[in-house]
């Protein structure tokens, strides 16, 4: 079954971190997605440019309407997401756990629905 890791963080999560310690981070992520791979859990995953850069699409009168930014205000954003296969909630709680940006932010993890 396929589980949606979304990652949420403040949008300053990583202002403290130096350049050094940012590039760690990416690459500890990127090994995490090989690793993931090898066992047969990755899908497809992605970090997200910043809440800033988004639009959001309302439809209004049957019209889409189009706004800058995300949707609602919030204290934390959504900032990237692993797409995973795991055999249950309890392994896909175990992979998400272990995802390297989780200790900046929140993991919410959510089975896919299928639809037919």
């Amino acid at each position: 079954m396929k589980y949606l890791c979304c990652v949420y963080l403040k949008p300053d999560a990583y202002k403290h971190l130096s350049a050094s310690e940012m590039e760690k981070l990416n690459r500890d992520s990127v090994a995490y997605d090989k690793n993931l791979a090898m066992k047969g859990h990755y899908i497809a995953s992605s970090a997200l440019q910043p809440p800033s850069t988004a639009k959001t699409i309302r439809h209004s009168a049957g019209k889409p309407v189009v706004t800058d930014g995300p949707f609602a205000e919030t204290k934390e954003v959504l900032g990237g997401f692993i797409l995973v296969e795991a055999r249950d909630m309890e392994e896909a709680i175990r992979i998400a756990e272990n995802i390297p940006v989780a200790q900046f932010g929140t993991i919410e993890v959510r089975p896919e629905l299928k639809i037919d």
